[in-house]
């Protein structure tokens, strides 16, 4: 095998070589993203032409990239979310999409408690506060046995929940697909949007970014939150409606929120940024060192499967192997 390579996540192989080592060893010539950003589509355009296979993080996978990409072969994407990536445009073209749904789980739930903790407590404020040589108190909120809404139950949600129990919270949710016996076994409860938040002490956004779901918590929506409610985003920017949100915090019409995603990465929403109650990190939820680790190792895994024409475990359109059987792809 001598195929060509490019990944764009700078965090692969960072800490861990086993993914790169991975790939190379099978033959594989790697161009890494000489960026210290996502690409933008036409960077993208510029260093996919010769690429017979994408290792591919947010950047943008669309219908132009694709057109520039005539030897390309496989998309693996390195993580779970596929909203950067025109899986239409990839499926008429024959092109596998695979990801790795799962391997950043616990990551993403660890980091949503924190910044539930951080955001509820004002532990950043705190923190300035002490390194600015001040020495103020600062009134928070209680998490324990308060009631949790959680949109969205797909594997982070439910690892949220199950980290609620830990601290004897509530916990309701919300999605178009309730499971009721999930909600059964951990005691949990699924409700409409509205009464999840209208109830709700805390909100943790954990649902995929799609045409229905984009703005899904609007001006309306937060507007029947509680004004001690906090709302906290890791799973896609787009979800919230960032100026709404802007203007409940500056109006005080909820006690603070939490951002991991954003509509633009990195973040250019001004007023947003502006808020003393608003706490962001940068799209970091998955950044553990054992999450990337599994993510690599299941998105390099998922390449070469494709590349030795083999058919990897986490397809995302599986409308390309139609009439096909393992090992007879082209």
């Amino acid at each position: 095998m001598n195929y060509s390579v490019l990944i764009t996540p700078r965090s692969f192989g960072k800490w861990d070589p086993e993914p790169i080592r991975l790939l190379e060893e099978s033959g594989c010539e790697l161009k890494h993203n000489p960026h210290q950003k996502p690409l933008s589509e036409d960077e993208m355009i510029e260093h996919i032409a010769d690429a017979d296979a994408l290792l591919v993080g947010i950047d943008p996978v669309t219908e132009n990239v694709l057109a520039a990409a005539s030897k390309l072969k496989v998309i693996s994407k390195y993580g779970s979310g596929l909203d950067n990536i025109d899986l239409s445009a990839a499926s008429k073209r024959g092109l596998v999409v695979t990801h790795t749904p799962g391997a950043n789980t616990e990551a993403v739930a660890d980091h949503t408690f924190g910044l539930m903790l951080a955001s509820s407590r004002l532990i950043v404020e705190a923190h300035n506060s002490v390194r600015a040589g001040n020495w103020e108190r600062f009134l928070g909120i209680d998490l324990y046995k308060q009631t949790l809404g959680i949109i969205g139950t797909g594997k982070i949600g439910r690892a949220v929940a199950r980290r609620a129990k830990g601290f004897e919270m509530d916990v309701l949710a919300y999605t178009r697909n309730p499971d009721h016996d999930w909600a059964e076994y951990s005691g949990s409860s699924y409700v409409e949007l509205d009464t999840l938040l209208q109830a709700s002490d805390f909100v943790s956004v954990n649902i995929a970014l799609t045409a229905q779901t984009k703005d899904l918590i609007n001006a309306e929506k937060i507007n029947m939150m509680k004004p001690t409610a906090v709302i906290v985003n890791t799973s896609r920017g787009g979800i919230i409606d960032e100026d709404a949100l802007a203007d409940a915090l500056e109006q005080g019409k909820i006690f603070s929120a939490a951002l991991d995603v954003y509509t633009e990465e990195p973040v250019r929403n001004k007023k947003l940024l502006a808020q003393k109650r608003l706490i962001t990190t940068p799209h970091i939820g998955a950044y553990s060192r054992g999450a990337l680790l599994k993510m690599g190792l299941s998105a390099a895994d998922n390449l070469l499967k494709v590349l030795n024409k083999e058919i990897p475990e986490n397809v995302a359109n599986p409308e390309v192997y139609n009439n096909l059987k393992e090992g007879d792809l082209n």
